[in-house]
């Protein structure tokens, strides 16, 4: 299979041929094989190829789904193969091979999607970025040096590079949305509960992480999302199904709508004066397109929003670090886990039972804020980050100081850890570039359970030929 044809196709696109019989599942993954051979030595995006797994797939015979032959990647944290290593980018956990596959890997197979490698990304997902001391920093395809995002940076590396159409993600304070902002993709955060993460754990950092993937195309991220949802035994959250498929939601027609734009960080971070104009100017195509948008200021206390999003996060951390203690039965140390991870398991020792409930009952109204707002708009646009794709080393997990650290990380979260927070369904999409040549992502957020509705007006978006192109 032509290269350049098959990294311009999206998931469904590379499906339909397959489907076709134009080109089999075999060749595809061949040439993401060879595209990742000739990519990921200097780009650093995938750290466990599957090629052994994948091509005992193929050969076993494929169902008949939506993704059929498509190549595809797990991000290595929280995401069960059977038989294969889960990192979660440490090397605490680098012999941690799982002994089952995770509820949504069971759908992926059955969707037919080929599961090709495991994506890097930071020691237990705790940076923007993706530089863990175990595996390395992973590079943006824009531009060597610089930041693909995190946690799912290896993700959005092998899609923007061309060497997969689409990748598994996670989301705990934006690590789809921001990823996905840097590399000039489609990064969805699903409604809280939409997607299962069991069967081990059925809940993320205390409700904060949820889990879908980041594409090239809003369809793509539409049918995965079609494949992937729906409750699993014991789910501790309901939302209810769509009306219909989120494809067919995806492609209806999309009347004025009403959207409240948001120019102010919920957490008291800075706003980079670039990103200002270039999600102004987002708002005005969204005003050529026929909807109205309204300037707003969302009514959160800022050291709020930033303290209950980290003492619910941190605390989960802690527990997962006391439950590995307790199976690898001695003391974990500071040698075992990067310094920015170990400062963050001190921090937790120290959370008591009422400050996590006092965290609770804080996000629980910053909730009711979002959806009073969104009982006035149709939607809110954001920025995604708060800054520019960083260079590397500008986040550092293993810096001595970690206040420089601090700053950095909250300016990127500052739009979206909020809705991690609140539970609802928000989107990155690409809509800019810096002036040093580095996409820049703009943020809608819908209601509960409208992910449909988030995917309708991206779709339009990409429909009126506002899309970042991407080089491959």
């Amino acid at each position: 299979m032509n290269k350049n044809e098959y990294s311009a196709l999206d998931g469904l696109g590379l499906a339909q041929l397959i489907q076709q019989g134009d080109v089999t599942a075999s060749e595809a993954l061949e040439t993401a094989q060879s595209l990742l051979e000739e990519k990921n030595s200097s780009l650093n995006a995938m750290v466990l190829p599957m090629n052994t797994e994948a091509t005992q797939t193929i050969e076993a015979g494929l169902p008949n789904g939506s993704f059929t032959g498509v190549p595809f990647a797990l991000k290595d944290l929280g995401m069960q193969y059977k038989g294969v290593v889960t990192s979660n980018g440490s090397r605490l956990f680098q012999d941690n091979v799982a002994t089952h596959d995770s509820t949504l890997v069971q759908r992926y197979k059955a969707a037919g999607l080929v599961i090709c490698g495991k994506s890097n990304t930071p020691e237990f997902g705790l940076a923007t970025t993706t530089e863990p001391a175990l595996f390395g920093p992973t590079h943006n395809p824009w531009r060597h040096g610089y930041s693909s995002g995190g946690s799912s940076g290896g993700a959005s590396a092998l899609v923007a590079a061309g060497i997969l159409p689409m990748a598994h993600a996670s989301d705990g304070g934006g690590s789809i949305r921001i990823p996905a902002s840097c590399c000039g993709l489609v990064g969805l955060k699903p409604t809280r509960g939409r997607v299962p993460l069991g069967p081990a754990q059925l809940e993320g950092w205390g409700g904060l992480s949820t889990t879908h993937a980041i594409t090239k195309s809003v369809r793509d991220s539409a049918a995965l999302l079609d494949i992937s949802a729906g409750p699993e035994s014991g789910s501790p959250y309901y939302v209810p199904a769509p009306s219909e498929s989120f494809f067919h939601l995806a492609n209806r027609p999309l009347t004025q709508q009403k959207i409240g734009l948001c120019l102010t960080t919920f957490n008291g971070s800075d706003l980079d004066p670039e990103v200002l104009e270039i999600t102004k100017a987002s708002a005005r195509h969204l005003e050529n397109m026929g909807h109205f948008v309204e300037l707003i200021k969302v009514d959160v206390n800022t050291d709020n929003v930033r303290e209950a999003h980290g003492v619910v996060a941190i605390s989960h951390v802690g527990a997962m670090l006391n439950a590995k203690q307790a199976e690898i039965g001695r003391a974990i140390t500071q040698e075992d886990i990067e310094l920015g991870s170990w400062q963050n398991y001190q921090y937790a020792k120290e959370i008591t039972g009422t400050d996590y409930a006092a965290a609770v009952a804080m996000i629980h109204q910053h909730g009711r804020v979002i959806d009073r707002l969104l009982c006035e708009f149709d939607y809110l646009l954001t920025p995604t980050m708060a800054c520019l794709p960083l260079a590397h080393g500008r986040i550092d997990m293993m810096a001595e100081d970690p206040s420089t650290y601090s700053a950095l990380l909250f300016q990127t979260l500052g739009f979206t850890a909020l809705f991690n927070d609140t539970g609802h369904p928000a989107i990155s999409v690409p809509m800019g570039m810096s002036k040093n040549d580095l996409p820049v992502g703009s943020q809608l957020i819908a209601g509960t359970g409208e992910e449909g509705k988030l995917l309708q007006l991206a779709g339009q978006i990409e429909a009126a030929g506002l899309f970042t192109r991407l080089r491959f």
